[in-house]
Formats: C-alpha cells, structure tokens, sequence
C-alpha cells in the first residue's frame, strides 16, 4: 500500500534555492540540513507574522495539524542548524521531497 499522495500547499514567501552556514568553514566540510518550502512558510506565518497554526493552515490550504507538524520539524532543523553549526539549505521542494 502507498502513502498518500501530499496535498498541495500554497507558500507565499519567495523562496530561492539559499543556504545557511557558518562562516570561514567551506560547504564541503559541514553536514548539511535540508529545510523544506513548506517548512519555512509554516515558520515564515507562525513565527515571523505570529499567526495561528489554524490561521496558517488556511493560507496554506492544509489543515492546523499539519502546520503543527511541519513547523515542529522546521524549529528543529533551524535549532540543530545553528547549535551543531551545520548548514541549512532550503531544498525549494515540499516535506524535502
């Protein structure tokens, strides 16, 4: 049986293929965390704009569960990024698919 097939997601940041890092260590040297589009618009609405996750859900076109979901995992990703000093790298793509 296969998963089911993800529902779109409307993400209203610009969103360019960017990277995070330390500075003065080359990209080669650091392990490297992939923050995925709808994990950054989860944040971009949560966080930065300070709306609900059922408010964000429906901008995004998905339900509050799922913005919970993918703002957890974003939070994390951003977390470790910046304490293990790795380089955060926005994928431009859907749950890092």
């Amino acid at each position: 049986m296969s998963p089911r097939p993800l529902k779109p997601r409307r993400c209203g940041c610009p969103y360019g293929r960017n990277a995070f890092k330390p500075t003065q260590v080359p990209m080669g040297r650091l392990e490297k965390i992939h923050l995925a589009q709808d994990e950054l618009e989860s944040m971009r609405l949560c966080d930065l704009l300070g709306l609900s996750q059922e408010d964000a859900g429906k901008r995004m076109d998905v339900s509050r569960g799922t913005v919970q979901r993918l703002v957890t995992r974003a939070r994390k990703k951003v977390a470790r990024a910046l304490v293990e000093s790795c380089a955060l790298i926005m994928t431009g793509k859907e749950n890092g698919k």
